[in-house]
């Protein structure tokens, strides 16, 4: 259903699983990558304290892919761009069949941040959830308090026809548990069309 390999003109997302990346290198970048602690400050996840727990975290992800609720890559930079083949990140698409709805999430190493790769990913995972999966509405929930994202996801929202809806109070939790507010945009199949702006995409 999901397609293992998403290019874009400068990022390759490949289906993120043990098969896919190496356990010991993934495990080193969510331990102790340099900034561990500022990329992970808003993520649902705390950096990882154990291999056992990366390799946990990687099947349950393996999981979601076989259930066909979670289509989740691991970002690579393509040839040309600084850091080519290493990984930079992951990134997702969330899917509610029953509302065919889904929902957008990344994270990128601090030293990738910056180069527009965001938006660049979410014009990929647009591209799959509305041509390929037929959803009709593409969500994303930005805490408030996060301000680098809310302005990444405000510019490429604007690009690709979506909107800002609204707070949704206590909507997202912290990795200690705590609940959140977070800002709700979305983003609509038809609206998407209609914005002429899509990035060039390539699935296989």
């Amino acid at each position: 259903m999901f397609p293992e390999h998403v290019e874009t003109d400068r990022l390759h997302l490949e289906r993120l699983s043990t098969e896919t990346v190496d356990v010991d290198e993934y495990y080193e970048i969510c331990s102790a990558d340099p900034d561990i602690d500022e990329v992970t400050a808003f993520t649902p996840w705390d950096s990882h304290e154990t291999p056992d727990e990366t390799v946990a975290f990687l099947e349950s992800r393996e999981t979601a892919w076989a259930d066909a609720t979670a289509a989740e890559y691991v970002i690579r930079p393509r040839a040309g761009e600084a850091g080519a083949g290493e990984i930079a990140g992951a990134c997702g698409l969330g899917i509610d069949w029953e509302r065919r709805t889904g929902e957008l999430g990344i994270w990128l190493r601090k030293r990738f941040w910056g180069r527009g790769y965001s938006g660049e990913r979410a014009g990929a995972l647009l591209e799959l959830a509305f041509e390929r999966l037929d959803l009709e509405c593409i969500v994303v929930l930005v805490r408030v308090d996060n301000d680098r994202s809310l302005r990444a996801v405000e510019r490429y929202v604007d690009r690709f026809g979506g909107s800002r809806d609204c707070v949704c109070r206590n909507e997202l939790l912290t990795a200690t548990g705590e609940p959140v507010d977070a800002v709700r945009y979305a983003i609509t199949r038809d609206a998407y069309a209609d914005a002429d702006d899509q990035v060039s995409v390539t699935m296989a």
